[in-house]
């Protein structure tokens, strides 16, 4: 018996046509099976994605728990320089490490005030990585940091609502123009705009930019190893994951750098979460430039699963010179042909994931 079966999912443009992408369905907080995801897209194979969130303590259920970029809009801030999965035009495919720049300006007004974050629940921030965070500002995987002072940015994305709470939410329209300053937290993000909230001490700061009839500029960056923005187009998706698991064609797992491996809890969650064998969702991109995305099943009695340094050792054995860990344990899901063709871990099966990696006909510009 191996540790593990695995399939592998081919992107080819030159061959094929299929066109890489992403989706997280019809908004960031509700989570759908990668089986749904595909067929609302009528995709030809897909994977599961990223990080997410799952338990309602810990944010919104569904909520990129990282970076995320959809047809070249930024949903979601990064968790440190967590490496994520960078799909642009015509496919080409690559796994950079992201940083987060996030800004609220109002013209004439000399004050500029930093964004916590995008599109998720102010105050807690889902495997660390942030600014002030407690306990920790480093990434910290499937921990829940906590800051009482943040303003947190949304899009019409989110969902229906934004999240409920004390504190305060300005309203920004399609023109950047405030039409509300409300006193609690929950509204509608009008189409194109844009709304703010904001928790303890940083609620005076907001009410001080935002008053009605102004206008403020909302920027939600992503920065590169170079400090310079990310280039996005229309085509441009970010998967989050981590840790990297091969790099220029070399074993290169970095998992203690991306918050796999705790100090305070004598390394059982290292043991338990790299070191033990489990079910794994790899990506990666070849030497001829082709993008490879591979899940092996564990947890069973027919397959036991992979280790963070099998799953180097895999990516690399199928000609990855590029190769990154996303989601995986009960989320690692592949889809063919409206299938799904791996057998998921969890008793209930196939687990409704944040977002999903697809496979789509044609070709991409």
């Amino acid at each position: 018996m191996g540790p593990g079966s695995w399939r592998s999912s081919l992107s080819t443009p030159r061959s094929s046509g299929g066109d890489l992408t992403s989706s997280f369905g019809p908004n960031l907080e509700d989570r759908e099976k990668t089986s749904q995801l595909a067929a609302a897209s009528g995709a030809l194979a897909a994977t599961n994605g990223g990080y997410f969130v799952m338990d309602p303590a810990a944010g919104a259920p569904g909520d990129p728990a990282g970076a995320a970029v959809h047809d070249g809009k930024v949903l979601s801030e990064p968790v440190g320089d967590r490496p994520s999965l960078v799909i642009g035009a015509k496919n080409e495919t690559s796994i950079q490490r992201l940083r987060w720049h996030g800004t609220v300006t109002a013209p004439g007004n000399t004050a500029t005030l930093a964004l916590d974050g995008l599109n998720r629940v102010p105050g807690l921030i889902r495997n660390c990585g942030g600014t002030d965070d407690t306990p920790t500002n480093p990434p910290l995987h499937d921990f829940t940091c906590t800051d009482a002072n943040e303003i947190v940015a949304f899009t019409p994305d989110f969902g229906a609502l934004t999240p409920s709470g004390p504190g305060l939410e300005a309203v920004l329209d399609a023109h950047g123009t405030v039409t509300a300053v409300n006193n609690t937290r929950g509204t509608a993000v009008p189409a194109g705009g844009h709304t703010l909230q904001a928790i303890g001490t940083d609620v005076d700061k907001l009410a001080a930019l935002a008053k009605p009839g102004s206008k403020l500029k909302v920027e939600t960056d992503l920065l590169n190893e170079g400090g310079k923005l990310l280039k996005t187009s229309a085509t441009t998706d970010v998967v989050n994951g981590g840790p990297t698991l091969v790099q220029n064609g070399e074993l290169n797992v970095t998992a203690r750098r991306d918050g796999m491996v705790r100090t305070d809890d004598s390394n059982s969650f290292f043991y338990g979460w790299v070191h033990k064998r489990n079910p794994r969702t790899i990506a990666g991109v070849d030497a001829q430039g082709r993008t490879l995305l591979v899940t092996a099943d564990g947890r069973q009695t027919t397959s036991l699963g992979l280790s963070i340094k099998e799953a180097a050792d895999v990516a690399r054995s199928l000609g990855m010179v590029d190769a990154i860990n996303l989601d995986g344990g009960g989320s690692t899901t592949m889809v063919q042909d409206g299938q799904v063709v791996n057998s998921p871990s969890d008793e209930t099966g196939e687990r409704p994931a944040g977002d999903a990696l697809l496979i789509l006909a044609g070709r991409k510009g």
